[in-house]
């Protein structure tokens, strides 16, 4: 993949289809299984959550390099409602929508790079980062 795939999300096959580029993806750039298995995992989850939460987003896939290193970012954004409290959205075991609350706490554990950005009426934003060792 040499430039960025874009993905929409707007019903649950989407969801697959994100992660089912973002595992070919993360092959290419050389992650191990273990890792391959992590970003994907996150992937998911953040999918799920711009699909249930905001009705639908979008989903980044790239390639990125810090020096020598290799990596997967993916960003996934929405125009929903927004995070009010992002510190208690990380905390793990709240939710608004009747789940485990482990999406983004968990997603955050499962990447070297974790960003989220939100507010009221705003949509959300978050980025995260995947460096191979």
């Amino acid at each position: 993949m040499t430039s960025p795939a874009e993905l929409p999300i707007t019903g649950n096959s989407d969801v697959v289809l994100v992660r089912q580029q973002v595992r070919a993806t993360a092959v290419e750039v050389g992650l191990s299984l273990v890792d391959q298995t992590k970003v994907v995992t996150a992937a998911s989850e953040l999918a799920r959550n711009a699909l249930v939460y905001a009705g639908g987003g979008r989903a980044r896939i790239e390639i990125v390099h810090n020096g020598t290193r290799s990596g997967l970012r993916l960003t996934f954004s929405d125009d929903g409602p927004g995070i009010p409290d992002i510190e208690q959205a990380l905390t793990d075991g709240w939710t608004t929508g009747g789940g485990l609350g482990l999406g983004l706490s968990g997603s955050r554990r499962l990447v070297d790079e974790f960003d989220l950005k939100s507010a009221p009426g705003e949509g959300t934003l978050v980025t995260v980062t995947k460096w191979a060792r």
